[in-house]
């Protein structure tokens, strides 16, 4: 791994490695949205992610950085992100967002989806679609080249053409042997200039979106972040590789690539 301009350029052995921790954490999200049902305690995704964990030999991301008490994060409704998983549980009509992120071989996988819990109101299942979506136009522009902003303007235009606001207090980030690598990847157009994308650089791409305001406040346990007006929110998170090719996606579970060769 080496820095160009104070950023991380990864080589091929250090890509395959990031590849699968990447892979771990999308069969995770996977088993994950398999359970989703009301009634199910969050505790539970908790307890699934570090069975799985344990199972592959991987060591929960998440788990004591900067304090953080749980392997994963789970959202639920209003919670834009950092949620703590507990005995509360999921009703019809809600929906969670699960983050996770694991260790191995030295580097990082990071990744999140939302889910909906039963039968959820056309309105939140549009924003979720259109959260998921923002995520693959904010790739699209990840390619070498391109200003790192060009993929939090891609976001936002999404975003902001269907109704929805994109949170700026939490951003995407660099990703490699530690979490939170440079670049920001903000999901707005600030008004600096940003980060040359360059091949080899893997960043996480995440938009969280709302249904309301984009201004949102931190709960007494100093983690959980709401939406100010309690309006809905969801988020979405890729780990994705800059390649002179194009942007390759490193979090796709083995039930997705097996989908993938199946059908081509």
């Amino acid at each position: 791994m080496k820095k160009n301009h104070g950023v991380f350029i990864k080589n091929a052995r250090e890509v395959a490695c990031l590849a699968e921790a990447n892979c771990i954490v999308a069969n995770i999200l996977d088993a994950a949205g398999d359970i989703v049902a009301p009634g199910l305690p969050t505790i539970r995704f908790e307890e699934l992610a570090r069975d799985m964990c344990a199972d592959c030999r991987v060591r929960p991301a998440f788990l004591g950085y900067y304090g953080y008490p749980y392997a994963i994060c789970c959202s639920v409704n209003e919670q834009v992100v950092h949620g703590f998983p507990s005995a509360r549980r999921l009703e019809e009509g809600d929906i969670v967002s699960i983050d996770m992120g694991v260790i191995f071989d030295g580097f990082v996988g990071d990744a999140a989806r939302t889910w909906p819990v039963g039968s959820v109101s056309a309105a939140h299942m549009e924003l979720m679609r259109v959260t998921e979506n923002s995520l693959y136009m904010g790739i699209e522009q990840a390619r070498p080249g391109n200003n790192v902003y060009d993929i939090g303007a891609a976001v936002q235009r999404y975003v902001e053409a269907h109704g929805f606001n994109v949170v700026r207090r939490f951003v995407g980030h660099g990703v490699g042997a530690k979490m939170h690598e440079k670049p920001e990847v903000p999901n707005f157009r600030p008004t600096a200039h940003g980060v040359t994308l360059q091949n080899g650089m893997v960043i996480a791409i995440e938009p969280m979106v709302t249904a309301g305001t984009y201004e949102v406040d931190i709960l007494e346990d100093k983690w959980t972040a709401v939406t100010r007006d309690g309006k809905y929110a969801a988020h979405f998170e890729h780990s994705v590789v800059i390649t002179q090719m194009g942007p390759r996606i490193l979090s796709i579970s083995d039930r997705d690539l097996n989908r993938h060769i199946i059908s081509a």
